[in-house]
């Protein structure tokens, strides 16, 4: 399983400066990849590059063994006078109503699910988000940012949950919370500062899946070595 983003130029219509110049980034699947950055620095345009929401004027993404790529993000919200089992309904099969049931319970939604979506707080929003995508076919999904506004503990245990419930798909995870993406990756995709990026830095995380949590020490090397990373100006 490969996804290959091979020499994209980019820039959008009402900017003068390209976000991408002759960029080439490979990510290696199954698992869980993270890409981390500071704020505006392209990670969300790559994440719409990569799911062809977004197309580069240059360039191309190739795929393989990956037959549907999906993108899930923070600010995606579905019409307010619908019930939280009206939207996740529209896009599941029958035969996932099991799956359907045990990922409500893991997510703390067994009791929104009547609930019309705009009676719901941000974190509840995100997570019926998330959900949603979970109960759909991919065998690749990239998430931006989809767990604002959910507290920690919460997180941490849907984002172990899914690491165990879903090894053979591929998850680009997108955040800027450094010690997340330094827990529960297999890999980090870090972004410099600075505009018309070429490559990226690539740095090991600690995959974390849920069973022993990382030691502090360890995980403080990991933080500073994704910051010094992603604080490089691009010569």
């Amino acid at each position: 399983m490969r996804l290959l983003a091979k020499d994209i130029t980019f820039k959008y219509k009402d900017s003068d400066q390209s976000i991408f110049e002759n960029f080439t980034l490979s990510i290696n699947g199954p698992g869980f990849i993270s890409i981390f950055g500071f704020s505006g620095c392209g990670k969300s345009t790559l994440a719409k590059i990569l799911s062809r929401e977004l197309f580069p004027r240059v360039g191309e993404v190739y795929f393989e063994s990956i037959k549907k790529i999906l993108l899930s993000y923070n600010t995606e919200r579905l019409p307010g006078w619908y019930s939280v089992e009206t939207h996740i309904r529209s896009v599941i099969e029958k035969e996932r109503e099991g799956e359907l049931k045990w990922l409500l319970k893991e997510f703390g939604l067994e009791d929104v699910i009547k609930k019309r979506f705009s009676k719901l707080s941000m974190g509840q929003k995100n997570r019926v988000n998330l959900l949603r995508y979970l109960l759909q076919d991919f065998d690749c999904l990239i998430l931006d940012e989809v767990l604002a506004n959910v507290d920690e503990p919460s997180r941490n245990h849907i984002l172990s949950l899914i690491k165990k419930r879903y090894p053979e798909k591929l998850f680009i995870y997108i955040s800027h919370n450094v010690e997340e993406v330094c827990i529960f990756s297999k890999e980090i995709v870090v972004f410099p500062r600075g505009i018309r990026l070429k490559t990226l830095k690539k740095m090991k995380g600690l995959d974390f899946n849920g069973e022993r949590f990382p030691e502090r020490e360890l995980l403080k090397k990991k933080v500073i070595e994704a910051i010094g990373l992603a604080s490089i100006m691009p010569q």
